[in-house]
């Protein structure tokens, strides 16, 4: 009979401990969130609005047999040890489990792993916690907010213009894009020419006019440049500077993001499921180890555990003058630095001598996270900038030049940052340089470009809104509502996107906005601190936000149905295009009174032969329209892959290769191509 019970989050994760805490310990995993509110009460909510806003919480569906194998293995243990991730959804995890379980007071713990390392599990066996209340009540009123603001908004715009979602977030993040947008289409661009002397080995351009920054707005102005200036550029000024180039503070979730978008080509779902992977554990033969610090984080503190050997290995691999020192950053407000930046584990863990143990995807963000965090701790690059500038009959160009003196911490970051040198000739004071090739270029402003994947992330985390660890989800839906189309990998609003933006700020631009949003994210915060009282603010908001909803369904315009310019075969009415929970459908317009709907003729897209009969695996659709692959002989035959499969064989069990994002894996073993 096990007496100490560990539970934890993730069943890999709970593998990786066992290990290391032994046989008087049986951990075993939650599989995340085991309960929700329920959409039961007044409008599905879930919440007692008349008592409080008390939640009514539930098993969420598939949960129960978990619950029940918990119940018993808590049953079987004297001290449970609560072991969900070190952040207000891990300490809600915590609460919720204690209280499904029927956990008392004096027989359970609460423990944080900030590293799944054998000894810094070791250490947080060794140095439990109880579980924070204001952390809880903090998620807990996230968790209420989001539910009445997205059951409520959702509803209505469904109701009136068919759109699929909204939220306190998501429809702030939309916002921003279809803002961007709209100064896109009113940007009018501007004219204005450049003027570049072109010597043999360098260029330089106007800048000024005696002591005026010029700008040249017509064709006519840069002839009555080019008509004034001679052959002769004299040398007015040579400045040399050494210049230093610090590095960048470790990663926080939202740097880590924006960067693995930029440099990798990552979207933000990805780059967080593989950092989840490279927390939890991986297996590198010898031994199961976490090779990153736990990946939610807005600290970019390093604990003296980490600096002191990573000095160590920077001094012995690449010599004393390459230590830098712990970059500490000013900005503090809205930050949780309940724990570290995103860090390697172990400085000895370097990437390429791990390579083999790992997907070339996570390959690539381990070497990013490992080289990013020892680059913070080396020393400023250092570059020698020469500026020169030359007068023509009073017109000032410039040419700038610059030389990598010392590399520092680009030693290991050149990969991620660019340092090409730029060498500029000897030039002497009041050497007069000769050249008659001048070129007059016409140029025109541009407007404001769309946002990126990774400029969304960081308009949102300077702005405040919502939490990074929940961008990734934030941006997904976005996404998947059909809001947002990408166009060269920015964002680009559908009308439906920009419809939906423009009736919320018809009857809600006071709430659904960056500062209401920023100001409640400061409000969760004070609540995590103990410093509000959690269902004053749900009371406050309600107060704000119920008479504006009810407002918007007795006053907000219906949008009349698209109509396809057929007549529907048994009543003769119009029909019209609906949206559904599974996507767009064609149905009568006099509906409820005639339920026709039209079956849609679906093309067949051929994939390749069926393994298992004389078939073939055609692309399908589910009930619920995601796409997957099946035999066109079911139900007779039964083959079925959610990944595109493709006409080659597993070379290790003989099964059917299949395809997603560029990734080949077996549709039956581990077996993986790289």
């Amino acid at each position: 009979m096990s007496k100490k019970l560990v539970i934890v989050e993730s069943p890999s994760k709970s593998k990786t401990i066992e290990k290391y805490l032994g046989k008087d310990y049986k951990v075993t995993s939650s599989k995340g969130h085991i309960r929700d509110l329920a959409t039961t009460g007044q409008y599905g909510l879930g919440v007692d609005i008349e008592k409080g806003f008390k939640p009514n919480y539930v098993p969420i569906k598939g949960k129960s047999s978990v619950i029940k194998q918990l119940k018993k293995d808590v049953k079987e243990s004297d001290m449970v040890y609560l072991a969900s991730d070190p952040d207000r959804e891990g300490e809600a995890i915590a609460w919720h489990l204690k209280d499904a379980l029927d956990i008392k007071d004096d027989n359970y713990k609460r423990v944080l792993f900030n590293e799944i390392t054998h000894d810094k599990v070791i250490e947080a066996i060794n140095n439990p916690t109880v579980i924070d209340d204001n952390l809880v009540k903090s998620q807990e009123t996230r968790r209420i907010l989001d539910r009445i603001i997205g059951f409520r908004l959702s509803k209505l715009l469904q109701s009136k213009i068919g759109a699929k979602s909204a939220g306190r977030v998501q429809s702030v993040a939309l916002k921003l894009i279809v803002d961007r947008e709209r100064e896109i289409e009113a940007f009018i661009p501007e004219e204005y020419w450049k003027i570049i002397a072109i010597f043999p080995e360098y260029e330089a351009e106007l800048f000024k006019y005696k002591d005026d920054d010029i700008e040249l707005h017509s064709e006519e102005e840069a002839n009555k440049v080019l008509d004034s200036i001679s052959e002769e550029y004299k040398v007015e000024s040579i400045e040399k500077k050494e210049k230093n180039r610090k590095s960048k503070f470790p990663f926080t979730t939202s740097t880590l993001q924006q960067e693995a978008s930029t440099k990798l080509g990552f979207p933000a779902r990805k780059t967080m499921s593989i950092a989840q992977k490279l927390y939890e554990g991986i297996d590198l033969g010898s031994e199961t180890v976490g090779l990153i610090t736990y990946m939610r984080t807005d600290s970019i503190r390093l604990s003296d555990d980490f600096v002191k050997p990573a000095m160590k290995y920077i001094e012995e691999n690449y010599g004393k003058k390459y230590l830098g020192y712990v970059k500490k950053s000013k900005k503090t407000e809205n930050v949780q630095d309940a724990h570290e930046g995103i860090r390697p584990t172990s400085v000895l863990r370097e990437p390429l001598k791990i390579k083999e143990y790992l997907s070339n995807d996570e390959f690539k963000l381990y070497s990013l996270i490992y080289k990013r965090t020892l680059a913070s701790l080396m020393s400023d690059a250092v570059v020698n900038q020469t500026t020169i500038i030359f007068d023509n009959n009073d017109y000032k160009f410039k040419t700038t030049g610059q030389i990598l003196i010392f590399d520092g911490y680009l030693k290991i970051y050149k990969d991620y940052e660019s340092s090409e040198d730029k060498i500029l000739p000897e030039i002497g004071d009041n050497e007069v340089a000769i050249t008659n090739n001048v070129e007059s270029t016409q140029h025109f402003t541009k407007p404001p470009a769309r946002y990126t994947e990774a400029k969304l992330i960081k308009e949102l985390e300077e702005l405040g809104i919502g939490r990074p660890s929940t961008y990734a989800t934030i941006i997904d839906t976005i996404k998947s509502r059909d809001y947002v189309t990408l166009e060269e990998k920015k964002f680009k609003p559908t009308t439906m996107g920009i419809e939906t933006t423009d009736k919320l700020q018809e009857f809600f631009s006071d709430l659904i906005n960056t500062d209401y949003t920023r100001d409640m994210e400061d409000d969760l915060d004070k609540i995590a601190e103990g410093n509000l009282v959690w269902n004053k603010v749900l009371e406050e908001f309600y107060k704000l936000f119920e008479p504006r909803v009810k407002g918007a369904f007795s006053n907000m315009e219906k949008k009349e149905a698209e109509k396809t310019g057929e007549m529907c075969p048994e009543c003769g009415n119009p029909l019209v295009i609906r949206k559904g929970k599974f996507g767009s459908f064609t149905a009568c317009s006099n509906y409820p009174e005639c339920k026709y709907i039209k079956k849609e003729e679906q093309e067949i897209v051929e994939i390749c032969n069926c393994p298992n009969c004389e078939g073939k695996i055609i692309e399908k659709k589910s009930r619920k329209g995601k796409v997957f692959y099946g035999c066109n002989n079911y139900p007779k035959c039964k083959t079925a892959y959610w990944d595109k499969p493709i006409d080659k064989k597993c070379p290790e069990c003989g099964e059917m290769l299949t395809e997603k994002n560029g990734s080949i894996k077996c549709s039956s073993c581990d077996y993986k191509e790289d």
